[in-house]
C-alpha cells in the first residue's frame, strides 16, 4: 500500500515538473525564438536580393522598434546607397540623428545627412527641418550667415511650391525678425536688417502662393511707409496667376495618390505658360509622388536637356531617374548622353555604364542599345591618331560581342542583335576611319555565318561597304555569293549583279553573271511552284472538307423541314385548293395593284397607294415588261452597272452623261423596285460592241461618293464559268501589296511615293463598296526587279505617321462561296419561303397557288440583267425542270 502511495507521489511530482518545464519554454524560449526569426529574416532576404525595397523598409521598422540605433543607422545607410528614400524615411532618420547629436557636439554629420536628403527629392518639409536645425548653430562663428544661406537655398528650391512654399518664406522672415532686436543699438545694422525683411516681403508677394492675401495684409501692417506701387503691381500679377492655377491645385487636393493624371494636366498648363521655374517645381512635385513612372522621368529629363541646360540640375535629375527606375534602359542611355554633353570625365561615364549593365534590364535588345550608346561615346572621343583610345574602342567592341554571347544569351535565350548591328558598325569604322578593309571583311564573314546569309539586305549592305572602301574584285565576289545564298529577294540581288557587270565587268564576266542568275532564278521559281502547289492542295482539301460539312448540314436541315412540311401540308390541302379556284375566277378584267396586274379583285387586305405613287408604279411595270423582252436587248453591246447609291436622282440621265463618251448609246435600263425606287444598278446598251471596252475602263469611277462597278453583261446560264472578278488570285511578282496606309492617302500621292523605285503601270486603292478607303493598295510595276526593290525600300516606311507594310502581291485563293454566280449549298434542294410585306400571317396559311407550290426548283436567278428560260414546260433531257423567270410566274398567275 505504501509502495503504491510512493509511486503515485513520484508520478505526480514528475507531472508537475513536466508542466513547469513546458510553461518555461512557452513564456521564455518561444518568444526568444520568434524574435530571432523576425530579426534574422530581413537580413537573410537582403543577402539573397539586395534590391528588395520592401525588405529594407521592414528591417528599418523592426530595428527602430527594438531601439537598435547602431544597426538602424547602418540599415538606413545601406538603403540610401541603393534607393532614393521617401520624405517620411528621411524625416525619421534626421530626427533620430538630431537627438543623438544633442549628446555629442558633432553637428557636421547631421549637415551632411541633410545635404543627402535634399538631393533625393525636393521636399519643403525637409528644407524647413534643415533650416530650423541650422538655427540651433547660430551662435557659432558664421552661424547667422550659414542659416541665411540655407534659407536662400530653400526658397530657391521650394519657394514656388503653391501650397507648402509659404511656410518656408514665413520661417525665413521670422528668423530675420528674431535677430532684429539685438541690433537696435547700431542704426546701420538696423536699417540693413529692415531692408532684408522688406525684400523678403516683396519677393514673397511676387510669387503666387495659397493664402497670399494674408501675407499682403501682414506687410501692410508691418511696413511703416506703406506698400509701394511696384509691390502692388507684382502682387496683383501673382494673384492673377494664382487664379489660373487654383483649379489644378484643387483637383490635386481632391484626388487620391499618385494623382498622375492631375499632375499631367498641371504640367501641360505650365509648359504652355512657359515659365521654366514653375515648370521645374511642378515636375518635382510630380516626381515626388510618381517616382516609379519611367515615362515621367524621361519627359522631365528631356525638358531639362532642351530648355534649362543647367549642368548640375540636369545631371542630378538624370541620376535620380536611374536610381528610381534602374530597369529602364532609356533613362540610362539619356544619362550617358547628358554626361558627355556636359563634359563629364571618362571615368565617370564608364562607371555609369557599368552600373547600367548591372541594372537588370527586362529585354535582350535593351543591352544592345546601351552598348551601342557607350560605343558611340567611345568612338566620338577617338581621334584615330592615338593608338591608346583606338585600342580601347576595339576592346570595347570585342567585349560587347562576348557580353552578348555569354551573359545576354544565357539569360534571355537570344543575343538581342540578330542583324549584328554592333558588328556592322565596327566593320564600317574599321573601313572608314582605320582604313583596315581586311578587318571589316573578317567581321562581315562572321556576320554572315550567324544566319544572315539568306537575307538580301545584308548582302547589299556588305556590297555597299566593298563598293565604298574595297575593290571591284571583292564586290563581284560578294554579289556572286549573294546570288547563291539569298532566299528572300533573289531577283533584286540578281539585278544588282547584272547592273554591276554592265558598269564594271568584261564580256566573260557578263556571261558568267547571266548564267548564274538564270540558273538561280530557275531553281527559285521551281521551289516556289512546288510550295504554291502544296499550299493550293492544302487549300483545296480544306475547301472540299468545308463543302462536305455544309452539304451534310444542309441535308439534315432539309430532311427535318420536309418531314414537318408533309404533316402540315396534308391539313391545309383543301383550303389551298379552294383559295386557288377562287383566285382564278373571272380573270377577264384587271386592276392595278401594288404588285402589278392581277385581276378583277384585289388580294385580301390590299390598300391602294397614294395617287402620286401610281406613275412610278406604272414606269416600274413598263420597265419590267421591257426587261422580259429579250429581243430588245443585246448583251454583247451592253454593260452591267452596279453599286450606285439608291438616292441617285434621274439615274438614266446621269448614266447617259457618264457613258456617252464611250460611244453611241441605244438604251439605258435603270432597275426600279415595285414602288418606283431606284435599286442602285442597271444596264447600258450601246449601238456597237466596240464601245463596251471603253465603258469597262470606267470601272471604279466615283459617282456621288461611291465607286461605280462596271462589268460585262453575260448570261450566267449560258456561260456558267464566266468570272466577274478580274483580279488575280495567285502570286504576282511584278505587283506589290501595301497595307497600313492612312485613309487620306490618294492615288496620286501613292504614285509619287513609288515612282522612284521603277516604272509604274497601275496604282489601285482598295475601298469598301461605299467608297471609303480600307488603307490598302496594289501597285503594278513594269518588271519583277522593280517590285522587289520597292519592297526592300518601302517596307516599314512611315507615311503621314502610319507605318506601312509592303510585300509581293500574293492574294489568297478565293472561296467558292465568293465566286460570281455561286449559290449557297442546298439552294437547289429547299425552295425559298416568300412572305409578304408584313411577314407571314397569323393564320400560317400558304397563299401560294398549287401550280407554283408543286415546283421543287426555285426561280432562275438573274445575273447582270439576263433572265432565265421562259418556257416552264420545257425540261432538259435529263428530266430536270429548268429555272423559271419572273414572266413565267406572271403567266402562271394570269392563266385561267
Amino acid at each position: 500500500m505504501f509502495d503504491n502511495m510512493s509511486a503515485s507521489a513520484a508520478s505526480c511530482t514528475s507531472s508537475i515538473f513536466i508542466i513547469h518545464h513546458s510553461l518555461y519554454l512557452l513564456f521564455n524560449i518561444v518568444p526568444l525564438l520568434i524574435v530571432c526569426v523576425i530579426f534574422c529574416f530581413p537580413p537573410l532576404q537582403l543577402s539573397i536580393n539586395a534590391f528588395d525595397y520592401n525588405c529594407h523598409v521592414d528591417l528599418i521598422k523592426l530595428l527602430k522598434q527594438e531601439g537598435e540605433l547602431v544597426r538602424l543607422r547602418k540599415a538606413r545607410q545601406k538603403m540610401s546607397e541603393l534607393f532614393p528614400l521617401t520624405e517620411e524615411i528621411w524625416l525619421d532618420w534626421l530626427k533620430d540623428e538630431i537627438r543623438l547629436t544633442e549628446e555629442e557636439p558633432n553637428r557636421e554629420k547631421v549637415y551632411e545627412l541633410f545635404e543627402k536628403a535634399i538631393k533625393d527629392y525636393i521636399c519643403p518639409d525637409i528644407w524647413l527641418e534643415y533650416a530650423q536645425y541650422s538655427i540651433g548653430g547660430m551662435g557659432s562663428p558664421g552661424g547667422i550667415d550659414k542659416v541665411r544661406s540655407i534659407f536662400e537655398r530653400a526658397v530657391t528650391a521650394v519657394g514656388l511650391h503653391m501650397t507648402k512654399g509659404q511656410t518656408v518664406w514665413e520661417a525665413y522672415r521670422e528668423f530675420e525678425n528674431a535677430i532684429l532686436i539685438p541690433s537696435r543699438e547700431e542704426q546701420e545694422l538696423l536699417k540693413a536688417q529692415l531692408e532684408r525683411i522688406h525684400t523678403l516681403f516683396r519677393r514673397q508677394l511676387a510669387v503666387p502662393l495659397m493664402d497670399m492675401e494674408a501675407t499682403y495684409a501682414e506687410y501692410e501692417e508691418w511696413s511703416e511707409q506703406g506698400v509701394s506701387e511696384g509691390v502692388i503691381h507684382q502682387y496683383r500679377k501673382a494673384l492673377k496667376q494664382l487664379e489660373k492655377c487654383k483649379p489644378y491645385e484643387e483637383s490635386l487636393m481632391a484626388a487620391e495618390p499618385p494623382k498622375l493624371a492631375e499632375y499631367q494636366s498641371y504640367l501641360d498648363f505650365e509648359l504652355k505658360e512657359g515659365d521654366p521655374a514653375r515648370v521645374q517645381i511642378t515636375f518635382e512635385r510630380t516626381m515626388a509622388e510618381n517616382c516609379l513612372v519611367p515615362d515621367m522621368w524621361a519627359k522631365y529629363n528631356t525638358y531639362l536637356d532642351r530648355q534649362l541646360k543647367v549642368r548640375d540640375m540636369v545631371l542630378s535629375t538624370h541620376e535620380r531617374a536611374v536610381r528610381n527606375c534602374p530597369w529602364t534602359m532609356g533613362l540610362w542611355k539619356s544619362y550617358l548622353l547628358a554626361l558627355e554633353r556636359h563634359g563629364a570625365d571618362h571615368h565617370t561615364v564608364s562607371d555609369v555604364f557599368e552600373k547600367a549593365l548591372n541594372a537588370g534590364f527586362i529585354q535582350a535588345t535593351d543591352y544592345v542599345e546601351i552598348w551601342q550608346a557607350y560605343l558611340d561615346y567611345l568612338r566620338r572621343r577617338v581621334d584615330f591618331k592615338s593608338s591608346k583610345e583606338l585600342e580601347e574602342l576595339r576592346g570595347a567592341f570585342a567585349r560587347s560581342l562576348d557580353y552578348m554571347k555569354q551573359d545576354v544569351e544565357e539569360r534571355f535565350g537570344e543575343s538581342g542583335d540578330p542583324s549584328c548591328l554592333i558588328m556592322q558598325i565596327w566593320a564600317r569604322i574599321e573601313a572608314l576611319h582605320c582604313k583596315n578593309i581586311q578587318k571589316a571583311r573578317e567581321l562581315w564573314d562572321s556576320i554572315m555565318t550567324k544566319g544572315n546569309a539568306k537575307f538580301a539586305n545584308m548582302w547589299l549592305e556588305y556590297y555597299n561597304l566593298e563598293r565604298s572602301y574595297g575593290d571591284p574584285v571583292h564586290c563581284r565576289k560578294a554579289l556572286h555569293r549573294a546570288v547563291q545564298c539569298t532566299s528572300d529577294y533573289p531577283e533584286h540581288v540578281c539585278e544588282v549583279l547584272l547592273t554591276f557587270e554592265r558598269v564594271e565587268g568584261s564580256l566573260e564576266d557578263w556571261d558568267l553573271a547571266v548564267q548564274k542568275t538564270e540558273t538561280r532564278l530557275n531553281r527559285v521559281n521551281e521551289q516556289r511552284a512546288k510550295v504554291a502547289e502544296k499550299e493550293a492542295n492544302m487549300v483545296r482539301q480544306e475547301e472540299d472538307r468545308a463543302d462536305q460539312r455544309r452539304k451534310n448540314r444542309s441535308d439534315k436541315k432539309f430532311q427535318k423541314k420536309t418531314q414537318k412540311g408533309t404533316r402540315a401540308g396534308e391539313k391545309r390541302k383543301v383550303e389551298q385548293d379552294d383559295y386557288h379556284n377562287e383566285w382564278n375566277e373571272d380573270s377577264d378584267e384587271y386592276m392595278e395593284t401594288e404588285t402589278g396586274l392581277f385581276g378583277k379583285n384585289a388580294p385580301p387586305g390590299y390598300k391602294p397607294g397614294p395617287p402620286g405613287a401610281k406613275k412610278a408604279q406604272q414606269e416600274a411595270a413598263a420597265q419590267r415588261q421591257n426587261d422580259d423582252k429579250p429581243e430588245l436587248r443585246n448583251d454583247n453591246c451592253s454593260v452591267f452597272i452596279s453599286n450606285l447609291t439608291y438616292t441617285l436622282e434621274e439615274p438614266e440621265a446621269k448614266l447617259r452623261t457618264l457613258f456617252e463618251i464611250c460611244g453611241p448609246i441605244k438604251q439605258i435600263r435603270p432597275v426600279f423596285s415595285n414602288k418606283g425606287g431606284f435599286k442602285g444598278y442597271g444596264y447600258v446598251q450601246f449601238e456597237s460592241s466596240v464601245s463596251v471596252p471603253e465603258a469597262l475602263k470606267l470601272d471604279r469611277r466615283e459617282v456621288e461618293g461611291r465607286p461605280m462597278f462596271v462589268s460585262p453583261c453575260v448570261d450566267k446560264n449560258k456561260n456558267p464559268d464566266f468570272k466577274v472578278f478580274k483580279y488575280n488570285t495567285s502570286l504576282e511578282k511584278q505587283k506589290i501589296f501595301i497595307s497600313g496606309l492612312p485613309f487620306s492617302c490618294t492615288k496620286e500621292q501613292l504614285e509619287e511615293l513609288c515612282k522612284s523605285h521603277g516604272n509604274i503601270k497601275e496604282v489601285r486603292l482598295v475601298t469598301y463598296r461605299s467608297g471609303k478607303p480600307k488603307g490598302l493598295a496594289y501597285v503594278d510595276f513594269g518588271d519583277e526587279a522593280h517590285a522587289s526593290q520597292a519592297v526592300l525600300k518601302m517596307d516599314g516606311m512611315e507615311v503621314e505617321g502610319n507605318k506601312i507594310s509592303v510585300a509581293i502581291s500574293n492574294p489568297p485563293r478565293r472561296n467558292v462561296m465568293d465566286k460570281p454566280g455561286s449559290s449557297r449549298p442546298g439552294a437547289d434542294l429547299m425552295p425559298r419561303q416568300v412572305f409578304g410585306s408584313r411577314g407571314r400571317g397569323r393564320t400560317q396559311l400558304s397563299l401560294l397557288p398549287r401550280s407554283l407550290h408543286r415546283q421543287s426548283e426555285p426561280a432562275g436567278k438573274v445575273e447582270n440583267g439576263t433572265a432565265a428560260a421562259q418556257n416552264p414546260a420545257t425540261t432538259s433531257t435529263a428530266g430536270e425542270t429548268k429555272p423559271l423567270s419572273n414572266s413565267d410566274f406572271a403567266k402562271m398567275l394570269l392563266k385561267k
